[in-house]
């Protein structure tokens, strides 16, 4: 192996990987892996039970302890902290330590703290400063204490628009994202007020066998993040607003329901969102079929599995 090393630099491990780089004092234990084409930074610290992958940056100032996993591509912002133990008292050292993952092409932002035994999913981002206390999801943004979710890596909000969207009469049209349509409902204005309407099977394209209204949602908090199987779905923010992201496991595009005659119609195998809720939003989601726990796919790499096996 051919690796660089700083002389001022502390380097116990004897699996470090082709053409990586380590920078005046860091100090890396002996049970360290550490992949090729890596960059790590002044005054870094890795410690024993760590895996890092190809071509990892570590900016200055990092500690990777026990139990942390660093996949591919990730980029690590300078003093960004991590942490392996949710209790720790002095003078007491866990056996094991619960795993924190750091997937492919994630990027975490200078002086964020992540908790232990958490997933940073593949290519999201960590905002600067953030303190991150739960899983986050592939190609999420997020940002705050504690961390919420902000946007999407690649996403712009998709309103009811010229392009790819129905015209100002009754109707639908198809989006970016395989099987998923966007509908205007029919609506009546006059002195009285504003009513909006659908028919199942008319403008809304399936039997309805089921309804569910999620309210009283802080705008920090994030619904969704599952898939169905057989289910569709066609979801109606009544009152308020709210966000949607809708996935096929390729594409991904962001719709935003602000008017109760817009509906959104979510086919099975389809990944979906809903975030960014108005403090007086009501979303009404339609279902073709009565609740099912089996029906659902919670697990992302799950999902896009199924989705592949199935093209």
């Amino acid at each position: 192996m051919s690796f660089f090393q700083h002389p001022l630099a502390v380097v116990e491990s004897t699996s470090i990987g082709d053409r990586t780089r380590i920078w005046a004092f860091a100090h890396i234990l002996p049970g360290a892996r550490i992949g090729s084409g890596c960059n790590i930074c002044d005054h870094t610290f890795i410690e024993n039970d760590v895996v890092v992958g190809d071509r990892v940056t570590v900016k200055c100032g990092v500690q990777l302890w026990d139990g942390i996993d660093v996949e591919d591509d990730v980029f690590i912002g300078p003093n960004a902290t991590f942490t392996n133990d949710a209790f720790p008292r002095s003078g007491q050292h866990r056996d094991k330590h619960p795993r924190t993952r750091v997937r492919k092409g994630a990027s975490i932002g200078a002086n964020a703290t992540i908790l232990p035994g958490l997933t940073i999913g593949e290519r999201s981002m960590v905002g600067a400063g953030s303190v991150v206390t739960r899983d986050v999801p592939p190609d999420a943004i997020v940002a705050g204490n504690p961390a919420r979710i902000s946007g999407y890596v690649g996403l712009t909000e998709q309103r009811m628009q010229p392009s790819g969207t129905p015209p100002a009469e009754t109707g639908s049209a198809d989006t970016q994202v395989k099987g998923v349509t966007i509908h205007r409902l029919p609506r009546v204005d006059d002195l009285r007020g504003s009513l909006s309407f659908g028919e199942a099977q008319r403008h809304v394209p399936f039997e309805v066998k089921r309804y569910f209204l999620v309210y009283g949602v802080t705008s920090q908090q994030i619904r969704g993040e599952h898939a169905h199987r057989t289910l569709h779905q066609f979801l109606i923010c009544v009152h308020g607003s709210c966000h949607v992201v809708a996935d096929d496991g390729s594409t991904r595009q962001e719709f935003v329901l602000d008017h109760p005659f817009l509906g959104l119609h979510l086919p099975p195998m389809t990944w979906g969102v809903q975030y960014k809720y108005s403090q007086d939003a009501v979303l009404l989601v339609l279902a073709s079929d009565s609740y099912s726990a089996a029906d659902y796919i919670r697990d992302y790499d799950e999902y896009l599995a199924l989705r592949k096996s199935n093209a």
